[in-house]
């Protein structure tokens, strides 16, 4: 046989290592600046993919020098904007070995070991929620992905749940600060969505109970989806007074707490959880604040049968993936096929620090959350708008507009001093601090605030 096509070059091995042992070293994470305009970055990719190929050396350098800087790193402890990500280090170098492992998790067939692994990381999740036995899933790309997922199996068994057909033109029934994801994939779906009208921002069983009965055809509903930590402002719904009203009228109940469900590990809050053990489905990504790399969502069923009957998809090639019932296949659990193991670094992140290092650093970050809502407090020029019930804080610039708020965050960004976007809170531009990163301090918290004096 001659010379393999793609002949490997042992230099770029040493070349991407130096990088990532730099890389990981970093502790804290500088933010980077992530400025570069679309133009400069346009010329310093002219040329890089030719028929011949280029120097490693020349494409790394590129990457490092002018790729990688026009990024901000969204696992800097100065990172307050969006919901980010701190994965471990532990985490981020078993995605390293998931990825030059070639490995994947479709199959029991092709990757028991992955799956099973895996799946001891779901079974984790599960057991915060409270959720039986027999609780599983998958883990997807994101909490988009596990909702619409979710929510197909909502809809395909609503007849069997309901005893009766399934309505000819679903609903379910939202809250109005339900993640965007959620009303896409209801778009997606053909399932039409129920407006829950929300007292102080968040769903009530009483809200849910009005709404259902004034609704025309609020009989139509077929589920009801909850949310455990806003992404605007970290706010939890009634779970389990909506979880009530879901199986007095059979409706799937699914909680989609991808960001602030991480929360469950910390005995603080824990009550403000009360009721997600009765859900049907729940998301919860570990990519956010359980401190794994992108991309990474636990999506778990009570009923994984439930899923299986609408997610195992079926051809004459998939045939051999189902000869044993026993085996456990992620394909069978949400709408994918082939996926990348994406659970295992969190499972080695969680095997090798341990659960109470999780229920540590998640203690930690809504430590600081609270005493910065105390440090707003105290500024004559600021005004807390809430307190936070996670480890998002909302809070009010007196005076300031929009265009002052912009001005702020991208010169707060350049002087590498924090990256903090504002929001839009009852139709008013605001401040908002995300915190997830346990390395957050407030003396780096302060001096965000220092600079709207």
């Amino acid at each position: 046989m001659g010379d393999p096509m793609f002949a490997y070059d042992p230099s770029m091995t040493d070349l991407i290592f130096e990088y990532c042992r730099w890389r990981l070293a970093l502790d804290p994470v500088p933010l980077d600046f992530g400025g570069a305009q679309a133009s400069t970055l346009a010329a310093s990719l002219e040329g890089v993919i030719n028929e011949a190929g280029t120097d490693p050396t020349r494409v790394m350098e590129l990457f490092d020098k002018e790729l990688a800087t026009a990024v901000v790193s969204c696992d800097s402890p100065r990172f307050l904007s969006f919901i980010p990500a701190a994965p471990t280090k532990a985490a981020l170098l078993f995605d390293m070995v998931v990825a030059c492992s070639s490995l994947q998790a479709t199959s029991w067939m092709e990757a028991a070991g992955a799956v099973a692994a895996e799946n001891q990381a779901l079974r984790v999740l599960a057991d915060l929620a409270g959720l039986p036995p027999g609780a599983g899933g998958c883990f997807v790309a994101g909490g988009s992905a596990g909702n619409l997922s979710a929510l197909m199996v909502a809809r395909d068994t609503a007849g069997h749940r309901r005893g009766r057909p399934a309505p000819q033109r679903p609903l379910a029934a939202i809250s109005e600060e339900a993640h965007s994801s959620v009303g896409k994939a209801l778009r997606v779906l053909g399932v039409e969505a129920l407006l829950v009208p929300c007292e102080d921002h968040r769903m009530t069983e009483g809200a849910l109970r009005f709404a259902l009965e004034s609704h025309p055809r609020g009989s139509d509903a077929i589920a009801v989806v909850a949310t455990s930590g806003t992404t605007n402002a970290g706010i939890i719904d009634d779970l389990a007074g909506v979880g009530r009203l879901a199986r007095e009228r059979s409706l799937w109940f699914h909680v989609d707490g991808a960001y602030g469900a991480a929360a469950l590990f910390a005995p603080s809050v824990r009550a403000r959880f009360d009721g997600i053990d009765m859900v049907d489905s729940f998301v919860i990504d570990p990519h956010k604040w359980l401190f794994a790399p992108f991309d990474c969502a636990g999506l778990i069923y009570r009923e994984p049968n439930l899923a299986k009957a609408v997610h195992t998809q079926d051809a004459s090639y998939l045939d051999v993936l189902h000869s044993d019932p026993d085996e456990w296949n992620p394909s069978d659990y949400a709408y994918h096929l082939t996926r990348r193991a994406r659970g295992l670094p969190l499972w080695f992140s969680l095997a090798v620090n341990g659960t109470d290092a999780y229920r540590q650093a998640i203690e930690a970050v809504l430590t600081v959350a609270q005493q910065s809502a105390d440090i707003i407090e105290r500024i004559p020029y600021l005004e807390l708008i809430r307190r936070p019930e996670l480890s998002v804080v909302l809070f009010r610039r007196t005076g300031w507009d929009r265009q002052d708020y912009e001005r702020w965050s991208a010169q707060l960004l350049v002087d590498q001093v924090g990256f903090v976007l504002h929001t839009t809170w009852e139709d008013e531009p605001v401040g908002r601090l995300a915190f997830l990163h346990p390395d957050t301090t407030t003396s780096m918290v302060e001096e965000v605030l220092e600079t709207m004096a």
